[in-house]
Order: C-alpha cells, then sequence, then structure tokens
C-alpha cells in the first residue's frame, strides 16, 4: 500500500539545483511527492518521501529519496537524488 504523500508543496532553489545536476524531472518529483511508495520521518518536521523508479539506457532501477521539511505551509522540498542502493534505504514492512 503506498504511503500518503505531500500535496501543497514548494521546491527549493538548492532542491532545483540538485534536480537538475542529478537529471530528475519534475514529473518523476511530483509522483513521488503525491504518491510515494514509503514516508519515513527522520526527525520532527522532516520526511523523506521515496519510491522506486527506472531510469536511463538501457533501464535501472534506483530508488528517489525526497526530503521535506513539513513543518510549514506550504511543504518544503529540501532536496532530491536518485541512488542505486535501495537495499540500504528501502524499509521492510513492518
Amino acid at each position: 500500500m503506498p504511503a500518503f504523500g505531500v500535496q501543497d508543496y514548494v521546491v527549493s532553489e538548492h532542491a532545483l539545483f540538485e534536480m537538475r545536476r542529478r537529471a530528475v524531472s519534475e514529473t518523476i518529483d511530483r509522483e513521488v511527492m503525491v504518491s510515494p511508495e514509503q514516508r519515513i520521518e527522520i526527525r520532527p518536521g522532516r520526511i523523506i518521501l521515496q519510491s522506486r523508479v527506472w531510469r536511463g539506457e538501457p533501464a535501472k532501477q534506483y530508488l528517489l529519496r525526497v526530503f521535506v521539511d513539513i513543518d510549514r505551509r506550504p511543504a518544503e522540498v529540501v532536496t532530491v537524488y536518485p541512488t542505486s542502493k535501495i537495499g540500504k534505504y528501502w524499509r521492510a514492512e513492518p
């Protein structure tokens, strides 16, 4: 079951810079924000939304991690990055 996402948010300048640098499209970022596979609270007011995505040619699976400050309105995307280390960050269902 997908975790609940964040509908109302802004993307920080730093996150936009990192998305361009890491070739993460705003469409993929939005999909993870709205309908993530996992939602992890890392401290009060900050969460990570993450989903497995396919990237590249040939396609390879990555974990897209979106760090979001939810202690403000609208919520703010702090940074975004893809990682191939899915096993390191994926949380097993309880």
